[in-house]
């Protein structure tokens, strides 16, 4: 696996190599919803209503956006959920 962002990972997705995209997640006091971005992939902005969806989401949204910056479909994403604050999302 090779984490999107270093040096040759679009070469490497490109030839079907699963790349790692690290995502932080937020909650939303107000919405009482999970929010997601990443700083390794631009443009990748999800929401859900709980932590479930959220994962759900963010592996169709993040799939779409490395298949459109390689341009390629062969591209494989693991996600990596970073929770900011766990006494939040445990509830």
């Amino acid at each position: 696996m090779y984490r999107v962002g270093f040096p040759g990972w679009k070469l490497a997705a490109r030839f079907g190599v699963p790349v790692l995209v690290r995502v932080q997640v937020h909650f939303d006091e107000e919405s009482k919803s999970f929010w997601a971005d990443s700083k390794d992939l631009d443009g990748l902005v999800v929401a859900g209503s709980n932590l479930e969806e959220l994962r759900s989401e963010v592996t169709l949204a993040a799939g779409e956006l490395l298949s459109l910056a390689v341009h390629s479909k062969r591209t494989k994403a693991q996600t990596e959920l970073r929770i900011r604050d766990t006494a939040l999302c445990a509830a």
